[in-house]
């Protein structure tokens, strides 16, 4: 057997890497991918520059080989009595276990496994108590923007500094009426212009108010330490995919109260406790008040461990020099970006602002879609294009009005094409994002930024052409 699974959960603690070494000098934790090379449209191939970071993390080569090693073992989780079905369950608690240490997680905090982030923050929003008022900001992914239909939603602008944040939302607290249950849903990092939000201040005007605040860290986590003690947040929400363990699992973890009352997100097999037929013919269902009331199904073990693996990966790299070396590659990027006056970076917070790296931007003259298709077709860089599922926001940046279609990651017009408004103005209605993290070498960064340069000073090299919604290479 594995050592990894003979392991116990690594706590969190302070980082063990200082964040004075030189970043430079700081190496990339390996991930899957590393080497792979791709085709280019003008001849020849080149190594594979994965930065889309924001979408979709590549799987660390720690959380792969620990996989790996265990999937021999795989067996049935709460379900068997055999030596397999009994080590996978303990490992599917211990992996509890790791990402309560990981989020410093309040002793009485439960931690539950879902699908992803979206998966998450729709579990909570059927779980909240009747009456309950949800405040969010346009700003939001649509994960932590859509879920609360069945609540009484109030959309907060998009502020311009944290401050105006803060206020905005205490303002909104304090006229809301009835006074009642109220949660509260911010992102710790935006992921169109992976600007810092202030969280703790935010946590603090909800709870002076009365109200509870759930964190989406899908942003935030895999580049940052998350402590819901010291935020004082009541829930956290994140994804694995974008935490480098892409295998299909999420978490939800915080407060137990509304989750323990409310019916279970899913009925089945797990959720219940004990099942009896009554004598009307029907089934008397007692459910369970742990984690399990929301973990209906046969748990992704898989999934759940490798969250568990990725969590102590970053805590044994160390946040402090994983943090240092990412503002070294987010420094080379804005200022090789700078220096092409045809980019404008999108920003609510300005320059100064803390981020995560999550850059968004609009080239002069071009649609993003195609901008986007020659940096992968002609330099081998992966990046994304479109409204990030945030339209809102992206709108809000882009000085677009909300009436004008859009779809989620496809082009709003046929490459070169930019589309009059009423006004005789031509704006781009889509977006370019490059985002990287722990993975990503320095050669990546400095290849995109001169491809950049290159495209906005020299023109794309091959012709381009909508196919179903997607600027491509024509053939």
């Amino acid at each position: 057997m594995s050592a990894s699974l003979n392991a116990a959960p690594t706590a969190v603690a302070t980082a063990t890497a200082t964040a004075a070494c030189d970043p430079a000098r700081t190496e990339p934790l390996a991930v899957l991918g590393r080497d792979v090379t791709v085709p280019l449209v003008t001849g020849g191939e080149v190594t594979y520059a994965a930065l889309d970071y924001a979408a979709s993390a590549p799987a660390l080569q720690r959380v792969w080989d620990d996989v790996a090693a265990y999937a021999p073992y795989y067996g049935s989780v709460h379900r068997g009595a055999g030596y397999l079905s009994q080590l996978s369950t303990d490992l599917f608690e211990q992996s509890r276990d790791a990402v309560a240490a990981f989020l410093d997680c309040r002793p009485s905090d439960q931690v539950i496994f879902t699908r992803s982030t979206t998966d998450s923050l729709n579990l909570l929003a059927a779980a909240l108590p009747a009456g309950c008022r949800v405040f969010v900001f346009e700003t939001e992914h649509h994960a932590s923007l859509l879920p609360w239909d069945d609540a009484q939603v109030t959309y907060l602008n998009a502020p311009r500094t944290p401050g105006e944040a803060v206020a905005t939302l205490e303002q909104a607290l304090a006229d809301r009426d009835p006074y009642g249950p109220a949660l509260v849903c911010v992102t710790g990092a935006s992921n169109v212009t992976g600007e810092l939000w202030p969280v703790k201040e935010l946590a603090a005007a909800a709870h002076a108010h009365g109200a509870r605040i759930v964190l989406d860290a899908a942003q935030l986590a895999p580049h940052h330490p998350v402590s819901v003690q010291e935020l004082d947040v009541d829930w956290v929400a994140f994804s694995g995919h974008k935490l480098y363990a892409p295998f299909g699992s999420g978490v939800l973890a915080g407060r137990a109260d509304w989750l323990q009352q409310a019916e279970p997100y899913l009925a089945g097999g797990g959720a219940s406790r004990r099942v009896t037929r009554r004598e009307d013919g029907g089934v008397e269902v007692e459910w369970h008040t742990t984690a399990a009331r929301h973990e209906a199904g046969s748990p992704n073990v898989i999934g759940v461990y490798a969250i568990a693996s990725a969590c102590r990966a970053l805590t044994e790299a160390g946040f402090d020099a994983l943090v240092a070396r990412e503002r070294h590659l987010i420094a080379k990027v804005r200022a090789g970006l700078a220096d092409v006056p045809q980019v404008r970076i999108l920003s609510l917070f300005g320059d100064e602002a803390p981020r995560v790296g999550v850059i968004s931007f609009v080239v002069d003259g071009w649609n993003s879609s195609h901008f986007a298709a020659a940096l992968s077709a002609e330099y081998g860089i992966g990046v994304r294009d479109g409204l990030f599922c945030a339209h809102p926001l992206v709108r809000t940046l882009l000085g677009s009005a909300p009436q004008e279609p859009g779809e989620c990651g496809s082009p709003e017009a046929a490459p070169g094409e930019l589309p009059q408004t009423s006004s005789g103005v031509t704006p781009s209605l889509n977006a370019i994002r490059v985002s990287f993290g722990a993975g990503t070498p320095d050669e990546h960064v400095d290849r995109f930024v001169r491809a950049v340069r290159e495209l906005v000073t020299e023109g794309a090299k091959w012709q381009y052409r909508t196919e179903e919604g997607r600027c491509v290479p024509a053939v």
